[in-house]
């Protein structure tokens, strides 16, 4: 996953919080937190970069956190909250 391209899905809505975020899937009505605003722009940013350790790299996540992090949007990918992108 680390060396592969992402985005948020179409079908995701992000509904900021004071916490971080809400996504909403509206194909499959699953519900995730973000429960760290930087993750919710690593989320968010996934498709500006070539590939998520590009994305935390450029949002400036240090590198000891990155193990956290990528089981965060292995969940999200999981419940369908971000994709792979083709378009790369």
């Amino acid at each position: 996953m680390l060396m592969r391209p992402w985005e948020l899905s179409a079908s995701v809505a992000l509904r900021p919080e004071p916490f971080g975020a809400l996504a909403y899937n509206f194909h499959n009505r699953k519900l995730s937190f973000l429960k760290r605003p930087e993750l919710v722009r690593v989320v968010e940013h996934l498709a500006d970069h070539p590939d998520v350790q590009s994305t935390l790299v450029a949002e400036g996540i240090p590198q000891e956190q990155h193990d956290g992090y990528l089981r965060a949007l292995q969940g999200l990918a999981a419940n369908g909250m971000i994709r792979p992108r083709t378009d790369s």
